[in-house]
């Protein structure tokens, strides 16, 4: 699957908008934990959440790592 290898395991995200309720707000950032079979990010957030990202649903952002 594609996603998988784009957000590997600790590929760290920002949230730039999610049309959920449970949404973390925007900016926050988190680290990816795994990609699912349906294509879900799983991200654990900086901010306690764990709520998963959806690729062409929800906009985001990979943060570059810094060195």
């Amino acid at each position: 699957m594609e996603n998988t290898s784009r957000y590997s395991k600790g590929t760290r995200v920002r949230l730039l908008y999610m049309d959920d309720i449970q949404a973390p707000p925007r900016g926050t950032m988190g680290t990816v934990n795994y990609v699912d079979d349906a294509g879900t990010i799983h991200v654990n957030w900086d901010n306690g959440s764990t709520l998963g990202l959806i690729e062409n649903e929800d906009k985001f952002e990979i943060v570059p790592e810094v060195r």
